[in-house]
């Protein structure tokens, strides 16, 4: 498994492992909502319902990217300053910002 944290060259834990996993397993879930999305419209199925697939679909993609930002301050980020790269601090700073508009 290919290291998240590649920067480093650190080896990934059994938890960053298992944070992997569970965001794939997320991901693969959110795809089939979208193949799902696309059915409905091609069906014609009444827009409300669409647009709650797509707010649910939206919503779980969400729930991945804080995971995922989560993970990454945890393992990345930390072992980025363990390391005295400090530069991380502006990185996560300005995807923080991302996050928030």
């Amino acid at each position: 498994m290919k290291n998240p944290c590649s920067r480093t060259g650190k080896k990934p834990t059994e938890a960053s492992i298992k944070t992997q996993k569970s965001i794939v397993d997320r991901l693969n879930r959110i795809e089939g909502q979208i193949r799902g999305i696309k059915s409905m419209i091609e069906k014609e199925t009444y827009c409300d319902d669409i647009i709650n697939q797509i707010e649910a679909s939206r919503s779980a993609l969400h729930s991945v990217q804080i995971i995922l930002l989560e993970s990454h301050i945890k393992n990345c980020v930390v072992d980025q300053i363990r390391h005295g790269d400090t530069d991380v601090i502006e990185e996560i700073l300005r995807t923080i910002k991302r996050l928030t508009r």
